[in-house]
Order: C-alpha cells, then sequence, then structure tokens
C-alpha cells in the first residue's frame, strides 16, 4: 500500500508539472506569438527530449494551434489561435510585468519573454525587519498575543512603548503593509504598521481573537460612478476604465479597509467638489458611506 501511495503522488506531480508546462506554452504563444524547445528548458530545467516531448504533446491537445517555422526554428501561433489551457486576463500579464519592473520578481522567473519597455510610480520601499515579521506571522499562525516595542504617531505617546497584541490578519493599503490585531492596551482592534514594529517580545495567552473582530469580518457597499462634471462620452469611458455597470459600480469593502480604500480613490471628502478632470469618480452613497466610516473609528 505504501508503495502504491508513493506512485500516485510521483505520477500526480509529473502530471501537475506537464500540465503546467503546457499552460507556460500556450502563454508564450498567446502573448509573445511563438516558443522554442529552448525556452521550456531554460524555464523548467528539463531536457530538450523532454521538451520535445512537450511540445508534440501540446499540438495533440492543441491541434492546429501552432505551426512550426523553418526558417526561425520556433513554433509560432496560427491566425486562428484557440485557447486550450488558458483563461486569459490582462491584469495577469501585467501583474508579472509590475513585479519585475517594482524587482520584487526577478526577470527570469516571469512567464513573459520579451519584455516591453515599462515603469511603475514607485513609493518609498518600507523597511520591515523580516525577524519582526517572522514572529508576527507566527503569532497569527499559532492564535498567540505577542508583545512588541511599536513606535505611534499619536501625541500622547511620542516615543516607542511595549504594549501586548493579539494579531490576526494582515492589510494592505495600497503603500504599506499593517497588521490587524486586538490591542491589549486599548482593548480594542487597530492596525499595526510592520514598519513601526521595532521589537517583539514574549509570546502569550491571546485576546480578543480574529472572530470578534466585527469591523474586518463586516463589509460596506460603496457605491461609485463616473464624476457628473463630465460630458457623457467620458462618463462612459470612465465607466469602462472602472468596470462600472450600467454607470455606477459596487465595491464591497471590509470597514476595517475602508478608510485605506477611499483614500486611495481620492473619495475622502466629497469628490463632486473636486475637479472632474484629475478625480474622475465620485461616491453616489456619500451619507452612507460617512456613517459607516464614523462607525469604523475614521472621520471625513
Amino acid at each position: 500500500m505504501g508503495t502504491y501511495i508513493i506512485y500516485i503522488r510521483k505520477k500526480l506531480f509529473v502530471r501537475w508539472g506537464i500540465e503546467q508546462r503546457l499552460e507556460f506554452i500556450e502563454f508564450r504563444l498567446f502573448w509573445e506569438g511563438s516558443i522554442n524547445r529552448a525556452d521550456i528548458v531554460e524555464f523548467f530545467s528539463v531536457s530538450v527530449p523532454q521538451a520535445s516531448k512537450d511540445l508534440t504533446l501540446y499540438q495533440e491537445r492543441a491541434p492546429g494551434n501552432m505551426e512550426y517555422d523553418t526558417r526561425g526554428k520556433r513554433y509560432v501561433a496560427v491566425e486562428k489561435f484557440v485557447l486550450r489551457f488558458l483563461d486569459p486576463d490582462p491584469y495577469v500579464y501585467l501583474r508579472q510585468l509590475r513585479s519585475v519592473a517594482e524587482d520584487a520578481t526577478p526577470f527570469h522567473d516571469s512567464w513573459i519573454a520579451a519584455f516591453p519597455d515599462a515603469d511603475v510610480a514607485l513609493t518609498p520601499k518600507r523597511d520591515i525587519d523580516i525577524e519582526v515579521f517572522r514572529k508576527i506571522l507566527n503569532a497569527v499562525r499559532k492564535d498567540m498575543s505577542v508583545e512588541v516595542f511599536y513606535q505611534s504617531m499619536n501625541k500622547m505617546r511620542p516615543d516607542p512603548i511595549w504594549r501586548r497584541i493579539t494579531p490576526h490578519a494582515f492589510g494592505y493599503d495600497g503603500f504599506r503593509w499593517h497588521v490587524r490585531a486586538y490591542c491589549h492596551l486599548e482593548h480594542k482592534f487597530k492596525d499595526f504598521l510592520l514598519p513601526r514594529i521595532l521589537k517583539v517580545g514574549a509570546t502569550g495567552t491571546p485576546g480578543a481573537t480574529g472572530e470578534q473582530d466585527w469591523f474586518w469580518n463586516n463589509y460596506f457597499d460603496v457605491i461609485i460612478g463616473p464624476h457628473p462634471a463630465l460630458t457623457e462620452s467620458q462618463k462612459k469611458v470612465v465607466a469602462k476604465d472602472y468596470g462600472l455597470d450600467q454607470g455606477n459600480g459596487v465595491m464591497s469593502v471590509r470597514y476595517a479597509m475602508l478608510f485605506y480604500v477611499l483614500k486611495r480613490l481620492g473619495l475622502l471628502g466629497d469628490a463632486a467638489k473636486q475637479n472632474a478632470y484629475t478625480q474622475h469618480i465620485v461616491t453616489l452613497n456619500r451619507k452612507e458611506t460617512e456613517a459607516a466610516l464614523d462607525k469604523a473609528g475614521f472621520q471625513l
């Protein structure tokens, strides 16, 4: 029985590897227009014969999708290309492009072969201590509380102090990562920026758990639409740009993340009073949104 299980596991592992390589072949054909054996060998560290088998298998399972260019010595995508293994999304490609442009991913780890010239609007990299992060992550996994030496921006606490928190989740506001945790000092759930945790001390029994964090576990619907001062054609393209259905859209946002989402979209305050040519969208349920922010502990 043991040998059989090992055999099955190996077979499943190899099959997963083949499926991934077939997806890779289709990715290169769809986005780059061509592929050869060397591409597969270099990326997956397989043998040349294995790469040839993969290309043959792709031809069998996606017949007519590619043909061999004897001059270029590459397989090229045909004009009537039919996807068999991928459900392509422009944002999947763009996420890879962004990750490489931000130096978050080495270019050789991306499936993109020929990188178009690209850049991103960079923000200063926040310094997160790796040992601090590991200990916070460990406390989250083990449902434990932990002491942290934290520098807040509170006028009442101008210097860093030791405080105990029970972390349960992480949030990203588009610029910075924070840990969502129950604060044993203030007896409520709060956000603690990871770069401001200077040291981590001993773990202990937990306080309130993540299941008790109402603002993390409940959502508010923000209704957005094009700025009313835009022309009809401009409103249409803004609706297309933001994926708005019939001119408006609903974003379901955690109460705990509401302030960050609105801030990033320029929706704090009355967006309708801002310049329509720099602030393209507005909040259509502004009064309800203000009340939700106030409920979550934020104020406009």
